[in-house]
């Protein structure tokens, strides 16, 4: 069954480590994938700011390079939100790219999501030697009821031990546009989720948007955390994590 990779231009541009995790996930699950080369971006960053002509047209092209997938799969639960919940709005008046939205969206998965609700018996042989906590992003929790699938996976992972932070559900400050158009406030939230990080005990903290994973990590690095490692739950579950 071919499913399409929607890697997004986040993880392209700072940390392709997560898309070939996210491949490679796929690939041991039986699928056969397939990754658009000229992919650029779902739009979101437009759309969120009001720049919603050029939003409009990169969410015609992403409609248009993944229209022959079964599936698409996205590790990011920001952008698979966006194309899931607010591609219908970009296109509202326009019915023809409507119903085109409207099926790409029903097809649409976050990758934690697709592996356990349509891959159910993907295989999990990684190994962490460890202790995580994680960190639910906003997008994904909120839009796409993404809260429990990464909890499930990771307890497949052998030698991984989950420890939950005090307001694993909160914020931590980025939300794209957000942390640069109100950046005290965005600083502190990235703050208090930092010191709940820390406060779990864990090792390291585990995560499913990019756009999360860097603000938390920049936030740790520059409190003196030097020691708190962040990754991706795809690369955990793949095992690329580096441990």
């Amino acid at each position: 069954m071919r499913v399409g990779l929607f890697v997004t231009c986040l993880v392209d541009l700072m940390r392709p480590s997560i898309g070939f995790a996210a491949l490679k996930l796929l690939q041991d699950a039986g699928y056969e994938v397939t990754v658009p080369p000229t992919q650029t971006c779902c739009g979101q960053p437009g759309w969120n700011s009001g720049d919603r002509k050029s939003a409009r047209s990169l969410a015609e092209r992403l409609i248009a390079q993944f229209e022959d997938c079964r599936y698409v799969v996205v590790p990011s639960g920001s952008c698979a939100g966006m194309i899931r919940a607010h591609f219908l709005e970009v296109f509202r008046d326009q019915p023809a790219l409507l119903a085109k939205a409207e099926q790409l969206g029903v097809r649409t998965y976050e990758l934690t999501e697709f592996l356990t609700k349509v891959a159910k018996r993907a295989p999990i042989s990684a190994s962490f030697n460890g202790t995580v906590t994680y960190h639910d992003s906003c997008s994904g929790l909120r839009e796409l009821g993404v809260k429990a699938q990464p909890r499930q996976l990771l307890a497949k992972v052998a030698g991984l031990k989950l420890l939950e932070m005090e307001e694993c559900e909160t914020c931590c400050g980025f939300g794209g546009s957000f942390s640069i158009k109100y950046g005290e406030i965005s600083s502190a939230m990235a703050e208090k989720k930092c010191a709940n990080i820390e406060s779990s005990g864990a090792q390291a903290v585990v995560l499913g948007d990019l756009g999360c994973m860097l603000n938390i990590e920049g936030r740790l690095r520059r409190r003196g955390d030097a020691n708190t490692r962040v990754f991706h739950v795809a690369e955990v579950l793949a095992g690329t994590n580096g441990d």
